[in-house]
């Protein structure tokens, strides 16, 4: 079982009104036909893409990019992306706080996110994680040389993976240290001298007077409640994506060194940073 982050207190929402229900209505609408619209093309996609390419997909990731910036569209989210996504071949890690992390990290830039396995049952989600690419991973022992062949293969075709070395989401407000096993694949033979791992720090401003961690779901939040607060919310808040300068794999000694550097550098990001434009 994977430990979760808590704290002793949570974020007041406010009441749903009737208006507010209402707009949580269409928004719900709106969201369920983009996303699941979305979704119905890109599988048709892969049935041309997967026998002609393989494992590079040259077309369907335009598609979860297209999905995820119109979802903030239609929640009423502000996105700002600050820095450049790398262009050289690797790997990105960012800091957790939300399920709404997986839309600002997809639209920003083209990537294919590292879950754990039972993810991959979980319906709905499940179903849009397999399609859009997801590398599913057990923790086990037993199964580390297999899923590190996974990320060879994966990495080597071009692919931008993204994981969340925190391993659990938080408030928002903070970085928690970095878990490093993940961290020793990008050391393999072949992999090492090749690849570069960009940190990304993702900012969330509360609308004005709502508690500064509305957008945080963690603990053992229910996910449907959160959903329902946030179509609800009239004034919406924004998120910044903001690009870190990309690092060396070679030009580190092992995997604590590398994590070590990608967790204070998002942390200085979070913390210290002023959001441009707020």
């Amino acid at each position: 079982m994977s430990v979760q982050w808590n704290s002793d207190t949570y974020p007041q929402r406010p009441t749903l009104t009737a208006r507010d229900w209402l707009r949580v209505i269409w928004r719900a609408a709106a969201l369920g036909g983009l996303v699941f619209g979305g979704l119905a093309v890109l599988l048709l996609c892969r049935l041309f893409e997967r026998p002609l390419c393989g494992l590079r997909r040259p077309v369907t990731p335009y598609i979860t990019q297209f999905v995820c910036r119109g979802a903030f569209l239609i929640l009423g989210i502000t996105l700002h992306v600050r820095g450049a996504p790398m262009t050289a071949r690797g790997a990105v890690v960012a800091n957790h706080s939300s399920w709404l992390d997986i839309f600002a990290l997809n639209a920003g830039k083209r990537v294919y996110f590292v879950s754990k396995s039972e993810v991959a049952d979980w319906p709905g989600i499940g179903w849009l994680a397999r399609a859009t690419g997801t590398v599913f991973i057990e923790r086990n022992r037993a199964q580390a040389k297999s899923q590190t062949e996974i990320f060879e293969a994966r990495l080597l075709a071009g692919h931008k993976l993204l994981f969340f070395p925190e391993g659990t989401s938080t408030d928002g407000l903070r970085v928690l240290p970095f878990k490093t096993t993940l961290f020793q694949s990008f050391f393999a033979d072949g992999l090492r001298e090749a690849l570069s791992i960009q940190p990304v720090t993702l900012r969330y401003k509360a609308p004005e007077g709502i508690d500064s961690r509305v957008y945080g779901w963690w603990g053992d939040m229910d996910f449907a409640p959160h959903l329902l607060a946030t179509l609800g919310l009239a004034c919406q808040g924004e998120v910044e994506v903001i690009y870190g300068t990309p690092l060396k794999v070679a030009e580190f000694t092992d995997r604590k060194a590398l994590a070590k550097a990608c967790e204070e550098a998002i942390r200085q990001a979070l913390l210290l940073e002023s959001p441009v434009s707020w």
